[in-house]
C-alpha cells in the first residue's frame, strides 16, 4: 500500500471485473468548466472506472465527472459523492499537532519518548532520538509498516481485507525492521534524508491522544471540521462509508483485471490515511489552511518549511513540510500546496495556490498498475495544475 504517489505499486491490489464504457459528464459552470471536463475525460481515458473533480476559482466553482459509480450498474458518478482521501489525512493530523504547539502544550523538538515512553525501541529504533518534527516531515528514518501489509496479491487482499489493526500493532510491525537512517540525518549531498513513512503519522495520532486525552479524530473534528463546516468529512477506521460513494477498483498486474475493493476495514490506515471526504470539503480545508484560518503565522511557517522529497512522476520537484507538500507549477514560481493520497481503489490529487484563491481536487476510483498507473497519476496531476493555472 502506498498512501502517497507512486513510489511503489502493487502492494494493495485487486481481483477481477471488467471496465465498462465511459459515461461522460458535463461541467456545471464556466469559465473553466469545459477545460476541466476535457481533463477529466483524459483521466478516464487512461482506463479508470470513474473520475470526479471540482475547482474553486475567483470566477466561480466548476465540477466535472466521467465514468461510472460501479461497473455493474453503469450509473454515472454522482456529483459531490464521497471518496477515500488516503494520506490527505496527514495534513489534518499535522494541523492538530501544530495547533497544540501554538498552545504551548508540546514542542516540535520534543522527542517521541517524552510522550510515549519506551514505545519506540529495538532494532536500532530509539524514540529518545526521534523528534515530533521528524515524524511530521518523514525524516525519522522509521520503516513504513504499510510495506508489510498482507495486500500484495489478489489472494491476500481477499483473505485479509477485513483484518483489524490497532495503532500499537502497526508500530510493532515497523519496529521489526531497522530504520533506514538516523533521525534528521543529512545525506552525502548535504540535504536531509527523506523517506515517506506512514508509521510516523500513526505515532502522531497516538501523541495527540496522549496529550489531549481525546482521540485524534475527536480533536480534528473539534478543531477543524466543525469550525470550517466540513459536514461531509469524517475519519473512518472501520468499514463504514457514507453514501453516495463510487466503488473503488484495484488492479494487481498491468493490464490485469480489477477488484472491487470498496468494502474494507480501514484500521490499517489509522491516523495516516482514514479520511473520507468530498472534493468540495477537501478544497475548503486546504484553502482555509493555506489562507491562515487554522494556524497562527509561526506554526503555518513551520508547516511550510520544506525539504526535497526526491520523488518522481507527478511528485517530481516536490518538497515536504510538516504534513504538507509543495509542488512546482509552470504558470507560477510560487508553485502550489497540497498533499494527495492513495488507498486501495482510490487516488486523490489536489492543491491550492499560495494566495488561497484557487483550489482543485481530483478523485479517481481506480488504482492501475504499471504504465497505466503512471499515466493515470500524471493525467490527474495535470488536471489539478491546469485548474490552478486557470487554463
Amino acid at each position: 500500500m502506498s498512501t502517497l504517489g507512486r513510489t511503489r505499486r502493487g502492494v494493495v491490489a485487486g481481483l477481477g471485473a471488467a471496465v465498462v464504457a465511459a459515461t461522460g459528464g458535463t461541467a456545471l459552470a464556466d469559465p473553466g468548466g469545459r477545460t476541466l471536463q476535457r481533463d477529466v475525460d483524459a483521466v478516464r481515458a487512461t482506463g479508470v472506472t470513474g473520475v470526479q473533480a471540482e475547482a474553486s476559482t475567483p470566477e466561480g466553482t466548476v465540477r466535472a465527472r466521467a465514468g461510472v459509480t460501479d461497473v455493474r450498474s453503469g450509473r454515472p458518478i454522482p456529483y459531490g459523492s464521497y471518496f477515500r482521501g488516503g494520506s490527505n489525512t496527514k495534513t489534518y493530523v499535522a494541523t492538530v499537532i501544530l495547533q497544540l504547539v501554538g498552545e504551548g502544550r508540546l514542542s516540535l523538538d520534543d522527542t517521541v519518548d517524552r510522550w510515549l515512553p519506551g514505545l519506540v525501541r529495538g532494532n536500532g529504533n530509539d524514540g529518545r532520538k526521534i523528534k515530533i518534527r521528524h515524524l511530521l516531515q518523514h525524516t525519522s528514518g522509521l520503516y513504513d509498516y504499510t510495506e508489510d501489509l498482507p495486500f500484495g496479491s489478489a489472494e491476500e487482499a481477499a483473505a485479509h481485507r477485513f483484518d483489524h489493526y490497532t495503532p500499537e500493532r502497526l508500530v510493532r510491525m515497523a519496529l521489526a525492521h531497522r530504520p533506514g537512517f538516523r533521525p534528521g540525518e543529512t545525506g552525502p549531498d548535504g540535504k536531509p534524508r527523506w523517506s515517506y513513512s506512514n508509521t510516523g503519522y500513526v505515532l502522531a495520532g497516538m501523541l495527540i491522544e496522549r496529550i489531549t486525552g481525546r482521540t485524534w479524530e475527536a480533536e480534528a473534528g473539534r478543531r477543524i471540521l466543525r469550525p470550517l463546516g466540513l459536514t461531509r468529512t469524517a475519519f473512518v477506521r472501520a468499514r463504514e462509508f457514507p453514501r453516495p460513494h463510487p466503488h473503488g477498483y484495484q488492479q494487481f498486474a498491468e493490464g490485469g483485471p480489477l477488484m472491487d475493493i470498496t468494502d474494507m476495514d480501514y484500521s490499517w490506515a489509522s491516523s495516516a490515511g482514514t479520511v473520507v471526504t468530498t472534493a468540495a470539503d477537501l478544497n475548503r480545508f486546504f484553502t482555509a489552511l493555506i489562507g491562515g484560518r487554522l494556524l497562527e503565522p509561526a506554526q503555518l511557517a513551520e508547516m511550510r518549511t520544506t525539504v526535497p522529497t526526491g520523488m518522481d512522476g507527478s511528485f517530481t520537484g516536490s518538497r515536504y513540510g510538516l504534513g504538507l507538500l509543495w509542488f512546482p507549477l509552470s504558470c507560477s514560481k510560487a508553485g502550489f500546496w497540497g498533499h494527495g493520497g492513495d488507498t486501495p481503489g482510490y487516488m486523490t490529487r489536489g492543491g491550492v495556490t499560495p494566495d488561497a484563491r484557487r483550489s482543485a481536487t481530483v478523485s479517481v476510483t481506480t488504482q492501475l498498475e504499471g504504465d497505466g498507473g503512471f499515466r493515470e497519476d500524471a493525467t490527474a496531476a495535470n488536471t489539478v495544475r491546469n485548474a490552478l493555472c486557470g487554463r
